[in-house]
């Protein structure tokens, strides 16, 4: 199932948290960690080690008011206008955490450390003509609250929230429930001052109208266990029984008996079940909860714990697991498995946890379980047929009975939509060959046969159809919504799709009939000017069948130059109202110039990138500009599929606070997100072949940039994040004709590091060795010889990418005479957050692309078309030296300057999202 590219549209039940994210205050950094904004890049003592700000054109963009984010009750009469804050000061970051298992855990809070939070909430009333109401503020909560986990009652008569403060001592900064009265919009806290949140997973929820059930901190618990100054012993870990455990390079495990202890002092949560009117009592003995799922006729509760023994090798994720039923008021019912710790499965796509998982309640009946169990014991290499098999059972099945297959799978599960017992879509999917598949089952009739509704390559994405749209029961659970026609006795549901063309995608809305297959376009985006998607179902506030006439939904619309808006569209004249009026983000690029191109790869590939120039540019007046490249690449199995379009020339252009596009504003043209498809056909590996084709990439793209005269040939600068720092360091090593300098940002470097598998790349590096040396730029340091600078975190905890990587690249090509700079963030993870690092990127970044790729003087004798037909031809620095001193037209050049992935099922988390 796709998910949602509404950054600011919240879950309609939950508010989640971030990791890092773009909250926090919006003072600027002190007098005391930063300088001026006057840039003097030649000057040396910019050199020293202290925050700097970049120049106030991007500055100001970068402090911009963020947009609120947006949360619509499930009744859909209300709206919450969630306000966040600008972004965080590095004191925020600074705060003790424990790596434990996998996370990081604030103590002092008690929960994930670096959680973005909402400074206010704001209800809004959406009226009958579908505009917006004024604004009722919630009230009552202390000044400098952060907000969190908002989520509504199930009537919607209430918002619950977490608020903490910025206390120094442990209580004040530790969470409380709080509750608010959506009519009156007064709030007020749910507990006594001694009871808080204990959130490290799951935090709360609505039991039923009136009741939550909740994840607190034992009221028993005393002070954190303290590091003996003698260890227990020797860290030993065995392998004895020779069993085969590949694992990728996580990072934060737990190292001794001492972090088991302090995961579990933090961890363990007692289960509180409190009532609007103050009543409480404990639920259960205290545990490492991670879920609480309330069945959908409130009867039942799905309770999910971990336990020891723990792992020194794989995250808290794969620690054995309990899964438990209890009844609504806390008593036991019967236990649903308890899986053993799972340390060894495979490393190929696909594998999987054995024993029962993916556990979850039918959306459209009242108490009925389903689950899937492998059949080839997690392992994706073996063959076997089914691979996996669903299953269903009520919660409390009568003496004996036993579970019932609903549904048996030759690939590997994928989830199920759930309609009624006529009606279920069941999806599974297989990496290797990128094949997706949809079926339609009748859950309720034995008689009736499953049949295959689509079967489509998953990297097709012109022949994507759509999901289904679901609708709210109830109960408060979401099926697929079924549509009436007048005089029509079709079986219909909607299905909205991206509508990837070669032209860009137009989103769209069909009535789909499920038994013929026939589909009715009802809804399409404007294909001109805007860019508009369904974002998601409005009118399901009653059981049974929609009627077509009185449809309505909600949409998003958006251009190249006006940010998105959202609006009301009412059927059968299909009106649209618009219910927002955002400002413009960033005025000053508001008339910025946005074009998404295409151009072919020498081997035949299509490619496609968003070219964006400055406001007012004008090619044949003003000339070739200086050129920043951002790109990721992509592993494909098909030609074909890797030169699809995806995006539209008409969505607005948002920019992050590190993006790319913020040099729009100091006059630079940007080629955003160059297609990089590196392609594996048949049985071919996609990574056989990378750095052949990802210079083939580059080139097609060079190329383009200087055909249509736009990028200076002297002046193409390449830069990424993650994979795309991995992809810059392998250009400057393997392409160094091409670019004229690189920013590469928090990857990893050495593929040796990282032994059992990388990116998409199954294999490991003793099942191939060479593909693991040539892809690393670490083994070609000696080659690199334009100028690199790398920025990476201290603390980045992101599989692969540790800091180490950065530093050991930087001493190689230290070591080899490059023009080179490492900058390290401390407190940063893989994603930088605080406003000091963010604002201190933008200023290496920006001095960086002033002093080697605006004032860039290689090749200075070299005549510029000579340079573009070097470049088209694919030849070396070094080649283009001597055909410019040879070719008559320009004297010999003064020399160089020295210097993670498509996955087909979803993924676990044990943060339950509501």
């Amino acid at each position: 199932m796709a998910t949602s590219r509404f950054g600011n549209i919240v879950p309609l039940s939950a508010m989640l948290t971030e990791d890092g994210g773009d909250g926090g205050s919006n003072g600027s950094v002190s007098s005391s960690t930063a300088t001026s904004t006057s840039i003097n890049y030649d000057d040396e003592s910019t050199l020293e080690a202290q925050y700097r700000i970049p120049p106030p054109e991007i500055k100001d963009i970068v402090d911009a008011p963020p947009v609120p984010a947006l949360s619509f009750s499930p009744h859909r009469d209300k709206i919450l206008f969630l306000k966040p804050r600008a972004l965080p000061p590095l004191a925020e970051l600074a705060r003790p955490e424990e790596k434990l298992a996998g996370i990081r855990i604030d103590g002092n809070c008690n929960t994930e450390s670096r959680m973005s939070f909402h400074t206010g909430i704001g209800i809004h009333q959406l009226l009958p003509d579908g505009t917006l109401g004024p604004e009722k503020e919630v009230h009552g909560f202390p000044e400098g609250a952060k907000i969190n986990f908002v989520t509504w009652s199930p009537d919607c008569r209430h918002l619950s929230f977490s608020i903490r403060m910025n206390g120094e001592d442990n209580d004040s900064s530790k969470l409380r429930l709080w509750i608010a009265d959506v009519d009156t919009g007064k709030a007020r806290p749910l507990f006594q001052s001694n009871v808080y949140l204990n959130a490290v997973f799951d935090d709360f929820v609505w039991i039923n109208n009136s009741e939550l059930l909740v994840c607190t901190i034992p009221l028993s618990r005393g002070a954190p266990p303290k590091k003996p100054l003698v260890p227990y012993g020797p860290k030993i870990q065995s392998n004895e029984e020779k069993n085969i455990i590949q694992v990728r390079t996580f990072q934060d495990l737990l190292k001794d008996e001492y972090d088991e202890d302090l995961f579990d002092y933090y961890a363990t949560s007692q289960l509180v079940l409190a009532s609007l009117d103050g009543q409480m009592k404990d639920i259960g003995q205290p545990a490492v909860y991670t879920s609480m799922d309330p069945s959908p006729d409130q009867k039942y509760i799905m309770i999910s714990s971990i336990h020891r023994p723990y792992s020194f090798v794989v995250p808290c994720g794969r620690f054995p697991k309990k899964v438990e039923l209890w009844s609504a008021d806390g008593k036991f019912v019967r236990a649903l498995c308890d899986l053993p710790l799972a340390e060894d499965i495979p490393i190929a796509f696909n594998s999987v946890r054995k024993g029962m998982r993916s556990i979850n309640w039918r959306a459209d009946k009242p108490s009925t379980l389903y689950w899937v169990e492998t059949q080839d014991g997690g392992d994706a290499k073996v063959e076997v047929s089914p691979r996996d098999v669903v299953y269903t059972q009520p919660a409390e099945p009568l003496e004996g009975e036993q579970p019932v297959v609903l549904h048996k799978l030759d690939l590997r599960y994928g989830g199920i939509s759930w309609c009624d017992d006529s009606l279920a879509l069941v999806y599974e999917s297989w990496y290797k060959t990128r094949r997706i598949k949809t079926w339609v089952i009748s859950p309720g009739s034995e008689d009736v046969s499953p049949r295959i509704l689509f079967d489509r390559s998953s990297e097709d994405v012109y022949s994507d159809p759509g999901s289904p749209m679901l609708r709210r029961t109830q109960a408060g659970t979401y099926v697929i919504a079924k549509v009436k026609k007048e005089s029509d006795e079709g079986s219909y549901i909607l299905l909205n799709g991206n509508g990837a063309t070669p032209e860009g995608d137009i989103p769209f809305l069909d009535l789909f009939d499920i038994n013929t297959g026939n589909k009715e376009r009802i809804w399409e985006s404007d294909k001109e000017k805007y860019y508009e998607s369904v974002v998601a179902l409005m009118s399901d506030q009653e059981e049974g069948d929609l009627l077509l006439d009185k449809l309505k939904i909600l949409t998003s619309k958006e251009s190249k130059t006006e940010n998105t808006q959202y609006y009301i569209v009412h059927w059968p004249d299909k009106k649209a109202v618009q219910i927002t009026n955002f400002p413009h983000p960033y005025p000053q690029l508001a008339s910025l110039q946005k074009e998404m191109i295409r151009y072919q790869r020498k081997d035949g590939v299509h490619l496609t990138a968003t070219l964006y120039l400055p406001p007012g540019y004008d090619p044949s007046k003003d000339g070739p500009l200086p050129c920043l490249v951002w790109s990721y690449p992509g592993e494909f199995k098909s030609k074909d599929a890797a030169g699809q379009v995806r995006g539209s020339p008409n969505e607005f252009a948002g920019i992050g606070a590190t993006s790319a596009l913020l040099w729009l504003a100091r006059r630079f043209a940007i080629l955003s997100g160059p297609t990089i498809p590196i392609i594996g056909e048949g049985d071919e590996e996609a990574n056989d072949r990378y750095v052949e084709q990802l210079v083939a990439s580059a080139e097609a793209a060079v190329e383009e940039v200087i055909r249509r005269g736009v990028a200076h040939p002297r002046k193409i600068a390449v830069g990424g994040h993650s994979y795309g720092a991995f992809m810059t360091a392998n250009l400057l090593a393997h392409a160094p004709h091409l670019f004229c300098c690189g920013i590469a940002r928090s990857g990893a470097y050495n593929r040796t590091l990282t032994p059992f598998g990388f990116q998409n790349e199954e294999r490991t590096l003793w099942e191939a060795t060479n593909i693991y040396v040539e892809m690393s730029p670490f083994m070609s340091a000696n080659k690199i010889k334009k100028p690199i600078l790398l920025i990476h975190g201290e603390e980045d905890n992101n599989p692969g990418t540790l800091t180490m990587q950065s530093d050991r690249f930087f001493n190689a090509l230290k070591g080899h005479g490059a023009l080179c700079r490492l900058v390290i963030l401390p407190f940063e993870s893989h994603g930088y957050a605080s406003r000091e690092s963010i604002m201190h990127v933008l200023w290496e970044t920006d001095r960086w692309l002033h002093k080697y790729c605006v004032s860039n003087i290689s090749d200075v004798g070299a005549d510029d078309d000579t340079v573009k037909e070097n470049v088209s031809k694919g030849i070396t620095d070094s080649e283009s030296k001597v055909v410019a001193a040879s070719g008559g037209g320009g004297s010999e050049a003064s020399g160089d300057l020295d210097n993670e992935q498509f996955h087909p099922t979803p993924r676990s988390s044990l943060r339950k999202i509501r």
